[in-house]
């Protein structure tokens, strides 16, 4: 899998990078244990920030900007990163889906960063582009129905998109049978370490996702 970063997307956002990760995975439930070291994430932020700091987050911040840049308001369309968060201080809590969703939700919590989990299996083509969701773009969230995605960043693949910083789509979603897992980890953030992201996804996609044979890519847009 290639992954390209397309010129005016590049353009509005000089300093993005993108991690593509590709590997093996055994998804499952959510384990007992996952779900306690979650619970410890939660206790953790709810005594760091209120729901007023959420945004101040360095690399929350980033992204809510590159979305201005993108033509798309923040405010409206919420990071997924954020919006996690915001769930978490006002005291709704986690939900659980499965390992590795749980997993994606975990790095992204403890990174800052906006992480799309997709099925390689149900991703058309080798080639993954990042670029800007035009005007009556079609789109189906998971969990959401159409999401309106003019401007907002978007993952396509040879079918159309896949992912964006506020949702993934459900054609390419994780389910309960994935094997082959790819994975987008947006740094707007020019500040963020890409080996401490890559730590954070061995910390919580080995235990419990059992990923093996990662491959990693990093593409700059500048």
């Amino acid at each position: 899998m290639k992954i390209e970063i397309e010129e005016e997307f590049a353009r509005r956002n000089p300093d993005y990078r993108v991690m593509l990760i590709e590997g093996n995975v055994a998804n499952s439930d959510t384990s007992d244990e996952q779900k306690r070291e979650m619970e410890g994430m939660e206790r953790g932020f709810t005594e760091l920030y209120k729901v007023e700091d959420i945004n101040k987050r360095p690399a929350i911040a980033a992204t809510r900007a590159a979305y201005k840049r993108c033509g798309k308001d923040p405010n409206r369309y919420r990071p997924s990163q954020e919006q996690l968060m915001r769930r978490i201080v006002r005291g709704l809590g986690l939900y659980n889906v499965n390992a590795i969703v749980d997993s994606g939700n975990m790095l992204s919590l403890a990174s800052g960063c906006s992480v799309g989990c997709f099925d390689r299996d149900k991703i058309e083509g080798d080639v993954l582009r990042i670029g800007i969701g035009r005007e009556g773009e079609p789109y189906e969230g998971i969990g959401r129905g159409p999401l309106n995605v003019e401007g907002l960043p978007i993952v396509r693949d040879a079918a159309g998109g896949i992912g964006t910083p506020t949702s993934d789509n459900e054609r390419t979603k994780v389910s309960e049978s994935t094997e082959h897992l790819v994975m987008t980890i947006h740094l707007f953030d020019p500040a963020v370490d890409t080996d401490e992201v890559l730590e954070l996804v061995k910390k919580y996609f080995v235990p419990y996702a059992a990923l093996d044979d990662m491959k990693v890519d990093i593409v700059k847009a500048s």
